[in-house]
């Protein structure tokens, strides 16, 4: 059906569900607001009626009755947004009322990026699989709706631990019956984060194997790939071979070109994507609206640092030979690495201090890891690896690594979403202290304000549809991401002429403006900036839509 013919249709179903409600009551009626529906079709004048927890009507309910109604007048009604890519697997257990995603509209959060949530050993957390951290979060309660990938660095390390040795044919069986379990317990599909060992020692074949077991349940390969920088293109090769060779749907994680010396390749990147879009692959990515990152400083070190996990990290930063070698691998690079520190565009000044907690660190929060330097003295590197001894190896960081006109040139792209890659947050709450990238605040209030309404990089119904039923189609959620009778009623209600990010790289504990109401399975959490402490969100489990075949 094309767009025309769909218009029409889709206006008479409205025409005739409005004429069929008329006189009727609806818990929830969103009344006089510009509807954007989330497909890409024009908006359109109209009201919401939400009867238990779902649309139950769309268009002139002038003859309605509500037990609440929102005037929606000189607002814009739009789906709830889906990140696809948001972290807060642990973030959330603390912070169940996700205040910084609640208060940029976002009603479900897709998690599990390379470590997922499970499965993990007894006696580390409260659930030893994927299922029984969905289970935890269901008893206690989520404000938004949650899912999960299984990610392939969690199988990995459950199955081999920290070392930084192959995967032996029977490890490999192993991981891909965990992959199996977590797709029965409502995985999404296989994740990966392949940047970093040990995870990053998977090979191509093993990531076939592992995709081929999660597209056995229906499920789709989400990778953040393995270089972002040098071997930006063969990764996305890679990514592509992945989907080609176990027949499985594939989505890029926040494609972009990190590093200096590629900046303005990004046409490239996206011809490689579009191509094989024209083979019949199902290849896709998402997109942040910043141009930084966040990693850990620890990413700076070499691989080989790593092995066996932090203590033993530690121990080589403490040792003068050891210590000698990472401090000339730092500074020239590794074949085949991915160096942080080497791809930012100003050198130590281009990474921004996240979260310290030793004493002669903690003013530097916030701050640039030159400004550290320079005020400690002697050569960087030394700096570096004192830091890390005195912060024990962890010290969160956003790195300044690729430019803006490829990461919009990317956002333009049709096979491109939006996510966050953040996490649940809050100014008042637990994590209120920390200093974290401001995507955990802004990243779909900026879209709408700077690169819709500002920019002209993307037309609204655009930016609406890569916020929503773009993300539920990729993972396969069931009646979510439009304006449809039927679908639950997750509605997000902000001014299209005012919403704006606050949040900046020096001040981030700053909600977004312009998002007014947030509605979740039918139940208001959001009302003109007043936050309620309902819990109304939803663990969604599989890919139903998506089985093979």
């Amino acid at each position: 059906m094309n767009r025309r013919i769909f218009l029409q249709a889709t206006t008479g179903l409205l025409l005739s569900t409005a004429f069929g409600c008329r006189g009727e009551h609806f818990d929830i009626l969103v009344r006089g607001g510009t509807l954007v529906d989330g497909t890409g079709l024009d908006p359109f004048r109209g009201d919401v009626g939400v009867r238990d927890g779902r649309i139950a009507a769309l268009g002139d309910l002038s003859g309605a009755s509500a037990d609440r109604v929102i005037d929606a007048g000189g607002l814009t009604v739009a789906p709830g947004f889906i990140d696809i890519h948001n972290h807060s697997d642990e973030s959330l257990l603390v912070e169940p009322l996700c205040e910084s995603m609640v208060r940029q509209g976002v009603t479900t959060m897709v998690l599990g990026e390379g470590p997922s949530a499970g499965p993990v050993r007894e006696g580390v957390k409260p659930w030893t699989t994927l299922g029984g951290y969905f289970d935890h979060v269901e008893e206690q309660g989520v404000a938004v709706n949650i899912c999960s990938y299984v990610g392939q660095g969690q199988v990995w390390t459950y199955v081999k631990g920290f070392e930084q040795q192959p995967a032996s044919p029977d490890e490999v069986v192993r991981m891909k019956e965990l992959v199996d379990a977590a797709m029965r317990d409502g995985a999404l599909g296989l994740s990966t984060s392949l940047l970093m060992p040990p995870a990053s020692l998977v090979t191509t074949d093993q990531l076939v194997d592992l995709a081929r077991t999660a597209r056995e349940h229906g499920g789709i390969y989400s990778t953040h790939i393995r270089d972002e920088g040098r071997g930006v293109f063969d990764s996305v090769a890679e990514a592509i071979e992945v989907g080609r060779r176990a027949e499985i749907s594939v989505d890029i994680i926040h494609l972009k070109i990190a590093h200096k010396e590629l900046w303005g390749r990004m046409d490239e990147v996206v011809a490689m994507i579009s191509d094989a879009r024209v083979e019949g692959l199902d290849v896709t990515a998402n997109v942040y609206p910043y141009t930084a990152g966040q990693n850990n400083l620890n990413s700076i070190v070499p691989p080989w640092a790593h092995d066996g996990g932090t203590e033993r990290m530690l121990a080589r930063l403490r040792d003068p030979r050891q210590r000698a070698r990472i401090r000339r691998e730092v500074l020239e690079g590794l074949p085949g690495w991915y160096n942080h520190y080497l791809a930012t565009g100003d050198g130590w000044d281009g990474i921004l201090l996240v979260s310290m907690s030793h004493p002669d660190n903690r003013p530097y929060v916030g701050r640039r890891m030159g400004e550290l330097i320079r005020a400690r003295g002697g050569a960087p590197v030394e700096v570096l690896v004192d830091v890390l001894l005195q912060e024990n190896g962890d010290v969160p960081a956003v790195f300044f690594h690729h430019s803006e006109d490829d990461m919009t040139l990317a956002l333009r792209q049709p096979f491109t979403s939006i996510g966050s890659d953040g996490q649940a947050v809050s100014v008042d709450g637990p994590t209120g202290a920390s200093h974290p990238h401001p995507r955990y605040y802004g990243a779909f209030p900026r879209v709408l304000g700077r690169y819709v309404r500002e920019q002209g990089v993307l037309t609204l119904p655009e930016a609406v549809r890569k916020m929503t039923s773009m993300n539920a189609e990729k993972v396969g959620l069931v009646e979510r991401g439009r304006l449809q009778t039927g679908f639950h009623a997750d509605l997000t209600v902000f001014d299209a002429d005012a919403v704006t990010d606050r949040a900046t790289f020096q001040d981030p504990h700053q909600y977004a403006d312009g998002i007014e109401y947030v509605v979740v399975n039918g139940r208001t959490i959001l009302e003109r900036g007043r936050r309620s402490e309902d819990l109304p969100g939803s663990v969604l489990r599989g890919a139903l839509t998506r089985l093979p075949g």
